[in-house]
């Protein structure tokens, strides 16, 4: 689907913009001729992100674990924009380690990012679209771990299930007001900027994904543009997995398949 007609003009910010998963999803509403204000927590990063899109896009970085920092990002873009269209809350970490072993550190960290960001962010914004009579749209990016539990990863994977809900609570309160809120459950990237991953492990995923494949740029900026389009103007409170399947099974047989009948 071509979204030039509808993004041309439009204010998105993406948060985690420098990760894979943000950077295919900002480069999407590029494409598609929007305004975009990005921001990691890596200045250095971000600034060398933003000269890819030739003047295009601003870069603001912001820490999403201090509510001040996020108070100041939100005053920032409102002083350049008053409002933005779509906000997409797509930062996100995923530490590892066994419940006995994993820090209060690490864990306060998982929820201040993947959980109490979001919610700041999606306040400051949402009362941003109300006072300029914007009808935006807000999309979570989630996980297909909201649903399924992961060994090693359940901090991760109950910030990502609180997420959830905090995301549907967010569109019926803000469906007043024109404001849509949605999720989308990106599948398996290969090629992380955050965690590398050996070739064994993507193998191995890969292998069991119903669709058998990673998740493409394609893929997940697809399924955003959409809810955020004017196409999507009767959804809010969805969830939208674009996994290949990966969430609801596993294609890997454990046991010697039966013959068929």
């Amino acid at each position: 689907m071509d979204f030039t007609s509808e993004f041309k003009g439009r204010k998105v910010i993406v948060t985690g913009a420098c990760g894979i998963i943000g950077g295919w999803i900002a480069r999407a509403f590029a494409d598609a001729g929007a305004e975009l204000c990005l921001t990691d927590h890596r200045a250095d990063v971000l600034a060398e992100a933003v000269k890819t899109y030739d003047g295009k896009a601003l870069g603001i970085p912001a820490d999403l674990m201090s509510a001040e920092d996020m108070a100041r990002f939100a005053a920032e873009v409102g002083e350049k924009w008053g409002a933005p269209d779509v906000l997409i809350n797509n930062a996100g970490i995923y530490p590892s380690g066994f419940l006995l072993d994993i820090g209060i550190e690490d864990f306060d960290a998982i929820m201040g990012v993947n959980l109490r960001a979001p919610f700041l962010l999606s306040k400051l914004f949402a009362r941003q679209m109300i006072d300029h009579q914007v009808k935006g749209s807000i999309i979570n990016i989630s996980s297909g771990a909201a649903r399924k539990m992961r060994s090693t990863v359940v901090p991760y994977c109950t910030s990502k299930t609180a997420l959830d809900r905090l995301s549907k609570g967010f569109a019926l309160e803000l469906a007043e007001y024109g404001i849509r809120v949605n999720i989308v459950e990106p599948g398996f990237a290969a090629g992380s900027t955050v965690s590398a991953l050996t070739n064994e492990h993507v193998d191995t995923v890969t292998g069991s994904i119903p669709l058998g494949r990673a998740s493409s740029s394609e893929d997940v900026a697809n399924a955003v543009l959409y809810l955020s389009s004017s196409a999507a103007s009767y959804v809010t409170g969805a969830t939208l997995a674009v996994d290949g399947g990966n969430s609801i099974g596993t294609r890997v047989v454990f046991q010697e398949k039966k013959k068929a009948l």
